[in-house]
């Protein structure tokens, strides 16, 4: 009877493991834009940037299902020093030589006046995804609300520089028909 719940006990505790490292891959470890930055000079890497604003219900749907899903946290996770941005926050960020700020920002507004960072990286709608290189130099930018399985194929594609040789509409979409989803519906 002891060995039996002992027995019992380890396939408990063995599920229980298992829930919290699945519960960690399914949470995006978010850095600051700075951080980021001082991140690739020590180990390079790409970053992906989400641009929200607190009032974009589209970008609260994305946190909830895109980031959340666990093969896109555990992507972002490995692949990219993730970062999230608010397109419209008052922080000042000193980066590239130069501080960007948000000199129209009136505290308890709904909406407000677009952040410089966020003009500096051509971002006009929100939710967008800024993809930028090892060095900081913006890949391309995904403006919209996609889902999990929207937003899938394009990170692989980005962070092992297959962008890099794809250059038709034809030659993305033989991609995209060849792309194998890890996301289950």
């Amino acid at each position: 009877m002891n060995l039996a719940i002992k027995h019992e006990m380890k396939k408990i505790t063995l599920l229980f493991s298992l829930f919290i490292t699945v519960l960690a891959f399914a949470q995006v470890n978010w850095m600051t834009m700075e951080q980021a930055v001082a991140a690739q000079k020590i180990t390079p890497k790409k970053i992906i940037i989400d641009f929200y604003a607190d009032w974009c219900a589209p970008c609260k749907i994305m946190d909830k299902n895109t980031f959340n899903n666990p093969v896109i946290a555990k992507y972002l996770n490995e692949d990219y020093y993730p970062v999230k941005f608010n397109a419209e926050g008052k922080e000042n960020i000193n980066l590239f030589g130069r501080t960007f700020g948000n000199p129209g920002y009136k505290e308890g507004k709904h909406k407000n006046s677009l952040h410089d960072l966020t003009k500096y990286m051509n971002v006009n709608a929100i939710p967008s995804i800024v993809f930028l290189d090892e060095k900081s130099n913006p890949i391309t930018i995904l403006q919209g609300a996609l889902t999990a399985k929207e937003l899938e194929p394009y990170i692989p594609f980005i962070a092992n520089d297959a962008y890099k040789k794809i250059d038709t509409r034809e030659k993305w979409e033989n991609y995209q028909k060849k792309f194998k989803s890890s996301i289950k519906d």
